[in-house]
């Protein structure tokens, strides 16, 4: 059996190196990268193929739990922290294992041999259904909200966090507007300037460096129009 690729997501250095440490005396293991947040975990999903990802809860402006929650087909995932209460959050999103930090070899290997095992019967299996991707569940209060694409007129950045406005109400997300569009289809939506991405479906006309939504205008940057011009056949 080829190694699994592994990705590691901590913000702790001293977490990273046990796992990274760990991986290396794993035979069966390769580390493909090692990241201190989710967006950059997002980062190298898509530019990496992984099977698997060592993925703390703990972290700052994205947790571990909402990164998972947003991800369309995630990867094998091993869930890592320090407080014992996650447990059974992490077993309601389908992990393969639960690590406590300190994390042992003997611990980790475990989990390792579970999600080899998950693997197989993955590979083996297929009848799975696809999964859906017309929306998207953005995180409010103590729930978490259903998105339909479809709805969707914008979305503009606010620091740490954004805005989605959709077509009759505006909801935030704690997540920044990359990570937004990377889980958007890019031939519904298109980042038209740094700070918004909108539907273009929902486009009424273009205007210079405009464009036209219902009762609103929203800028093009410069390194966004050829882009969306040839999205919008024009």
């Amino acid at each position: 059996m080829n190694k699994l690729l592994c990705l590691v997501v901590d913000d702790e250095p001293i977490a990273r190196d046990i796992l990274n440490n760990h991986i290396g005396m794993t035979p069966n293991l390769k580390l493909v990268k090692s990241c201190i947040n989710a967006s950059e975990a997002y980062e190298a999903l898509h530019r990496y193929p992984i099977d698997l990802i060592f993925l703390d809860i703990q972290m700052p402006v994205i947790t571990g739990t909402d990164f998972l929650r947003s991800l369309r087909r995630p990867p094998l995932v091993v869930l890592t922290t320090a407080y014992q209460q996650y447990a059974i959050e992490g077993f309601e999103l389908n992990v393969v294992d639960y690590l406590l930090k300190p994390i042992t070899f003997d611990r980790f290997y475990q989990a390792v041999q579970k999600a080899s095992d998950r693997l197989t019967t993955s590979l083996e299996d297929n009848s799975s259904k696809p999964l859906s991707t017309d929306h998207l569940f953005i995180k409010q209060d103590s729930k978490y909200i259903r998105v339909d694409h479809h709805h969707v007129r914008y979305i503009q950045a606010e620091k740490d966090y954004s805005s989605i406005y959709l077509e009759d109400r505006r909801i935030f997300a704690s997540m920044h507007l990359k990570l937004l569009e990377n889980l958007l289809p890019e031939t519904q939506f298109q980042r038209i300037h740094r700070s918004y991405i909108v539907n273009l479906s929902k486009i009424l006309a273009v205007k210079g460096n405009m464009v036209e939504l219902a009762e609103i205008e929203l800028p093009v940057g410069a390194n966004y129009r050829d882009k969306l011009l040839a999205a919008l056949k024009i």
